[in-house]
Parts: C-alpha cells; sequence; structure tokens
C-alpha cells in the first residue's frame, strides 16, 4: 500500500501577509506545494489529502485540482475552529486556529495508510520524500513513526523568527524529546530562542523538526485524546496552539510509541515572511538551472 502526503494548509499567514499556501514562486506559476507533491509523487506516495479552511476552500481545490487531475489522487479536509469532540468547551471569540496537532486530527476520517505530514509553506527536498517513502512503505507497526530531522542552521529564515521542534536523539536514532520552541532567531552572535523575555543560544547543528513527520493511522487516538486534554486545560485560551510535537513527546515520555529520526543535510527554504519569497524564488531557480526540476512542472 502506497502511503499518503497529507499537507497542512489551513494556516492564516498572519506573518507573511496574505495566502501563502498559494502563492507562486515557480517560473510557470509553482506554489511550494507542487514542488513537495511532484517529490511525493517520485517518491512513491499515492495520496495527498489537504488540509483547509472553508474560507478558502473554492480558491484552492480550483487551483490544485486541475493540476493534479491524474497525477494522484486528492482529497480535502477543513479544519474549523468549531471542530471539536463532543461536549468540549472553548471560548467562542478565538479566531486562531488550533495548531498542526488539531489540522492533523482532521483527517481521521480519510486516511488509513501510513501517512506523512508536511507544512505547506516549507520545501523539504526530494532526498527527504524518498527517506520517508521508503521508511512508510516497510510494513512498519502501529508503533512505528519517524521524522525528517534538519540541521537548525539550515533551517533559519534571515527575515525574523521561526518556530521549530527541537529534538534529542539516542545513539540508535531514536527520538528521545522534542520541545517546541515558537521563537527561534539568528541574533549577530549566535542562534537563539526566546523563553519568558530572555535568550538561550542553540547550537547550530541541533536537530529540529520542521513537521515532516511519518505516522501509522494509531496516531489519530492518541491526538483525538490529546485534544480533548488539551481543550480542558486551554480551551479558554484565545492563543494556546495544540502542537504536534507536544503530542509527540508526551507519546514518547509514556512508551506508547516510537520515533526514528531520519537525517537530512537538505537546506530549508520558506515563505514564513513576505521578504523569505525572493529567496525561494532564486533557489528554485538554481534548482531548475541544476536540472533537478522542469521549467514547467505539471503538464
Amino acid at each position: 500500500m502506497k502511503p499518503t502526503l497529507l499537507v497542512l494548509a489551513a494556516g492564516m499567514g498572519s506573518r507573511y501577509g496574505g495566502l501563502k499556501q498559494i502563492d507562486p514562486i515557480g517560473p510557470s506559476g509553482e506554489t511550494i506545494i507542487d514542488y513537495s507533491i511532484h517529490d511525493a509523487i517520485k517518491a512513491g506516495f499515492g495520496k495527498v489529502v489537504f488540509v483547509i479552511r472553508e474560507s478558502f476552500e473554492k480558491e484552492f481545490k480550483e487551483l490544485f485540482n486541475t493540476k493534479l487531475a491524474s497525477k494522484i489522487q486528492v482529497d480535502y479536509v477543513n479544519q474549523e475552529i468549531y471542530k471539536v469532540p463532543a461536549k468540549s468547551d472553548y471560548i467562542q471569540e478565538r479566531e486562531k486556529p488550533w495548531g498542526t496537532g488539531h489540522a492533523i486530527l482532521m483527517a481521521k476520517d480519510c486516511i488509513k495508510e501510513p501517512f506523512a505530514v508536511i507544512n505547506a509553506d516549507d520545501f523539504y527536498g526530494s532526498k527527504a520524500f524518498c527517506s520517508m517513502a521508503n521508511f512508510l512503505s516497510k510494513g512498519i507497526t502501529e508503533k512505528e513513526n519517524c521524522m525528517i530531522g534538519y540541521q537548525l542552521k539550515n533551517t533559519i529564515s534571515e527575515n525574523g523568527s521561526v518556530s521549530r521542534g527541537v529534538c534529542t536523539a539516542n545513539e540508535k536514532d531514536h527520538l528521545v524529546d522534542v520541545v517546541e520552541r515558537t521563537h527561534i532567531e539568528k541574533l549577530p552572535e549566535n542562534i537563539a530562542y526566546l523563553e519568558n523575555e530572555k535568550w538561550f543560544p542553540l547550537a547550530d547543528d541541533s536537530t529540529v523538526s520542521m513537521n515532516f513527520w511519518g505516522f501509522t493511522p494509531n496516531i489519530f487516538e492518541h491526538l483525538n485524546s490529546q485534544f480533548k486534554s488539551f481543550l480542558s486545560e486551554r480551551g479558554n485560551e484565545l492563543k494556546s496552539e495544540f502542537y504536534i510535537p507536544s503530542v509527540v513527546a508526551s507519546l514518547i515520555e509514556q512508551d506508547k510509541t516510537q520515533f526514528k529520526v531520519l537525517r537530512s543535510n537538505s537546506q530549508w527554504f520558506g515563505v514564513t515572511y513576505k521578504e523569505d519569497k525572493e529567496k525561494a524564488v532564486q533557489a528554485i531557480r538554481k534548482l531548475i538551472d541544476n536540472g533537478e526540476y522542469p521549467n514547467k512542472l505539471w503538464n
């Protein structure tokens, strides 16, 4: 059975100032998502599921249904604030989505096979998709999961702070812990994260998660249980988020599953900020010039 690719594309793009998910960066109007799906198809993925919002559903489907027709099976799910487990309470004034853990949970009814998760606005590199597809296709058990680990220095934006899951692995490259750091920045003297108004340095070669995870469908049961607890504790907060690294860290601590770290030396680029776009355009152009992608991705 071919694995599925779950694309988290429901973000509001507040730092970017618009729908970065569908902003073109390729010479023929391609988005970063297009290059990810192209790499996934070549690696052996059989289906793509998009997590989107009702507010831009029509526009998004019109863009991808046409270009992906006959190339890969496509499905869509919506991430909305009101989509919570029965009898769960939350503050009605909330406008911000519930985060990456909630986004993945939205796909529980349409994914029955091992699957990978990626962000819509991050470029991961073709080798990472091959590593992920190989892992997910080898007949893994319910307790076997994985993540693509990147070197922190290869994942920093020059235009502001980024959010990364900072990882610790053991000698067998199994994940021991992952902590979501929501404000990591390149300072004049080092890379550091901000917490409680204090800066803490991070090593350049620290392993970080870019939300490129590999799961079995068993993860949905864990997500649902932890999301209920999250809402009970923090559902009255306007901006609290249910992060997937927090779920993963909890599962590892309880010895309910394990995660293999598949390491990548690829240089990340993405469009967290509007100023990131030109660098992404140049990076794609260089990859095209080197023969890694055609000038027009879809025919």
